[in-house]
């Protein structure tokens, strides 16, 4: 088993945090992880990629080649298209809908999410709008997370205890909202797929 993810998304997203989280399942559930990431020129607004590699066999390199990655999760739909060449054949695409809007010529919206539509699978959701209801819009990430979870080699179990382990210094309180954002992200995948 090999999985290949990109996460992508500008900084202040928390593109590391999906990755933390990942890494953390991935390394309790006894699997090999290997994590590359480049921060863009600001620390907010920034480009900002992650490449996760989860198997279950020795992983040699950090980085995945174009037309290998199984999934990939962004937090903002522009900066998913930017990455599309790594997508392999028939991989999962997992975004939010809503931009943050850093350049002049940003595409239209309508232009934008045909594009996306455009591929096989693809899970556009309006994860901000999701994590705001929830009273938490910082776990817009923590929300994409959970639609992807049922296409990745990582239990239930072991995303869900990487969340608490990793938010668990923030309170009880905070654990709960990203938990509840991780379970209302899989639900909503479960409709869109």
């Amino acid at each position: 088993m090999k999985t290949n993810i990109i996460l992508a998304g500008v900084g202040g997203q928390g593109i590391l945090t999906i990755a933390a989280v990942l890494d953390t399942a991935a390394l309790a559930s006894d699997f090999n992880i290997k994590q590359s990431e480049v921060h863009g020129m600001s620390q907010r607004g920034g480009a900002v990629q992650s490449h996760v590699r989860i198997s279950d066999k020795e992983i040699y390199s950090d980085l995945i080649p174009k037309g290998k990655a199984d999934m990939i999760i962004s937090v903002e739909p522009m900066e998913l298209l930017r990455y599309l060449p790594y997508l392999k054949k028939g991989g999962l695409l997992v975004t939010d809908a809503n931009p943050f809007v850093n350049i002049t010529n940003y595409p239209e919206l309508e232009n934008l999410y045909a594009e996306i539509k455009s591929h096989q699978n693809t899970i556009l959701v309006d994860a901000k709008k999701i994590a705001k209801d929830l009273g938490n819009s910082k776990a817009t990430n923590i929300v994409l997370l959970g639609a992807a979870a049922s296409q990745l080699p990582l239990s239930d179990e072991s995303l869900k205890n990487a969340i608490q382990t990793l938010f668990q210094r923030k309170g009880e309180r905070v654990v709960n909202k990203n938990l509840d954002a991780y379970n209302k992200g899989k639900e909503i995948a479960i409709a869109t797929i």
